[in-house]
């Protein structure tokens, strides 16, 4: 028999169908070693979310600590959270099997930040930040001194299995992490003004809401203050 009409060797097919997988692996690696540049080419796209399904919430952790976590009502009941009389959050998917009924986004693997068209998840971290009675979601770069207010919320008391909700900011919002055509199951807190002209009006908003300046209070209780009086002379 002729050699040349002979079928593939052993050797050859194992070629051929390692072939396939040796492209497929090359392709996954080089996105892997792309990841700034894919960030920055805007590779990941974004959806817009029925925000009724959503409560974005704070968790205290500790005496004074907080942790972020969004919660997902995928199906109506059971419900997965319920508000109490005291204005807190009860968890209540932590009461059943939430399986397919809730979903929960529970650190940077569930959520991040995105501006404009940018995905900022390598570059801006999400903390929360109480003061006094206030709660602030904050977005926040080693890059820049300026902080961006994501979300607030006024804290009624502190208990350890009483949640926080949380409002999100004018201009921010909800949306789901696209690939294409699939949607992932990863959450943005976006906002479709471009980052400089936020991070300027952080910047001037600031600025107006500084204190006006008032005399010391030992001048204050000095009354008008004379001042001495330069006679004219031609």
């Amino acid at each position: 028999m002729d050699p040349s009409k002979q079928g593939p060797t052993s050797s050859q097919a194992e070629r051929r169908t390692y072939r396939p997988w040796r492209n497929a692996l090359l392709t996954v690696a080089a996105m892997a070693a792309l990841t700034p540049w894919a960030e920055a080419a805007n590779l990941f796209k974004s959806q817009p979310l029925d925000a009724s399904r959503f409560a974005v919430l704070a968790r205290p952790l500790g005496r004074n600590d907080w942790n972020l976590l969004v919660l997902e009502q995928i199906q109506p009941q059971p419900r997965c959270w319920e508000e109490r009389p005291d204005g807190l959050i009860d968890p209540a998917l932590n009461r059943f099997n939430f399986t397919g009924i809730c979903s929960r986004y529970l650190d940077s693997n569930g959520y991040s930040l995105r501006i404009g068209d940018q995905d900022l998840v390598n570059s801006y971290r999400l903390q929360l930040r109480q003061s006094g009675n206030e709660l602030q979601l904050q977005a926040s770069t080693p890059s820049d001194p300026t902080t961006l207010v994501v979300a607030r919320a006024q804290v009624p008391l502190r208990d350890k299995d009483g949640f926080v909700v949380l409002k999100l900011e004018f201009g921010w919002e909800l949306q789901r992490r696209a690939f294409g055509a699939r949607t992932l199951n990863h959450l943005y807190f976006a906002n479709a003004a471009p980052l400089p002209q936020l991070l300027a009006a952080t910047r001037l908003g600031a600025q107006i809401s500084l204190p006006p300046l008032v005399p010391p209070p030992s001048l204050l209780a000095q009354g008008p203050i004379r001042l001495p009086v330069i006679p004219f002379r031609d």
